[in-house]
């Protein structure tokens, strides 16, 4: 079973190096996989995937405090919009699909705000 953790992890890793390098991927959830599968397979691995750049800059606000930095969810935010924007657009004769877009992205506007605690600057 630690072996299929540890497929997981490196898949979640892999994954959200990806994500941290393009726009449109989210890093997220992939680092949050990525430190579920280390935290279950190899204490050396997971003791190392803490003390990475990447699980602090995009995990360690979430994992110990359950919110974000304003900075934070400004880019998660921005990435959404424009993502949403793109589908929107495209949806240009379909217009109960964009009414679809628009009320998701809403809910996204107003989970971010009110649903997702905003810590104190970085």
């Amino acid at each position: 079973m630690k072996i299929a953790y540890l497929l997981i992890g490196f898949i979640g890793l892999g994954l959200g190096v990806l994500g941290a390098l393009l726009p449109l991927l989210p890093a997220f959830p992939f680092l949050l996989l990525a430190a579920f599968g280390f935290a279950r397979s190899s204490k050396r691995l997971n003791d190392w995937f803490l003390s990475t750049n990447l699980y602090k800059d995009n995990l360690e606000s979430w994992v110990k405090e359950r919110g974000m930095h304003r900075k934070g969810k400004i880019r998660v935010m921005a990435i959404i919009t424009m993502t949403m924007a793109l589908g929107f657009i495209m949806m240009g004769n379909v217009p109960i699909g964009q009414a679809i877009l628009v009320c998701v992205w809403i809910g996204h506007v107003l989970y971010f705000k009110y649903g997702i605690k905003t810590l104190e600057s970085e």
